[in-house]
């Protein structure tokens, strides 16, 4: 099933709309059951008001080549204006907005995001960590006074050996800090990749099988 585009018919917090790309996993219409969910956060280049923007890397591309994808994915797109750091509070009122109106799993609501999305995804996640069941942060760095938030989170970092944009050092910290507080992160490091070498990662079908190996225990709404 295509990806669609969605335009919220309410503005949400801060009166900051957001638009998103939606796709629907082949059989969505015609099964009850409900389907896990992966929230993609684009880069800092994607801004704006176009939505095709979108499809140009990671699931958003991914979903429009591959015929069947196990997934329900939300991709929005952040306004010109403003960063997914400061976004959280109409983030997860887009989670909740999309959870009501489709057949969510609650239990496995997953995250992932590169570069500014990256970073979107550690704040995120941060913000509100019982509500995701595991997040994958690609080429960026995060709020290090607040990853202790994340010691119970099953977290899978991505980075580039040659990133210069956002240096691999920040992700090792990341990872470091929450290692010291109890979390059990998982790091991969390309040795040959920069900061743009990294959106081949969303074609590796290992980092989903990796998220269904995970579930929130108690669902965020009980």
């Amino acid at each position: 099933m295509k990806q669609q585009e969605c335009k919220l018919d309410k503005e949400i917090t801060k009166q900051v709309k957001l638009d998103y790309l939606l796709y629907l996993p082949v059989g969505y219409e015609e099964t009850n059951r409900e389907w896990p969910l992966i929230l993609f956060l684009h880069g800092r280049g994607e801004r704006g008001t176009d939505l095709s923007r979108l499809q140009q890397y990671g699931l958003p591309k991914l979903v429009e080549e591959q015929e069947d994808f196990p997934f329900i994915v939300v991709s929005p797109q952040c306004p010109l204006y403003t960063t997914w750091g400061l976004e959280s509070d109409a983030l997860l009122e887009l989670l909740d907005d999309v959870s009501a109106r489709y057949a969510v799993d609650r239990s496995r609501i997953y995250l992932t995001g590169i570069s500014m999305g990256g970073f979107g995804t550690w704040n995120l996640a941060t913000d509100d960590p019982t509500r995701f069941a595991a997040i994958a942060p690609i080429c960026s760095t995060g709020p290090t006074e607040k990853v202790h938030m994340l010691k119970d989170v099953p977290v899978w970092v991505f980075h580039g050996a040659k990133d210069t944009t956002v240096p691999v050092h920040h992700a090792e910290e990341m990872v470091e800090k929450l290692k010291a507080c109890g979390g059990n992160p998982r790091l991969t490091i390309y040795p040959d990749a920069d900061h743009a070498g990294l959106t081949p990662v969303f074609f590796n079908m290992e980092i989903y099988d990796w998220f269904l190996q995970h579930r929130r225990k108690t669902s965020h709404f009980e």
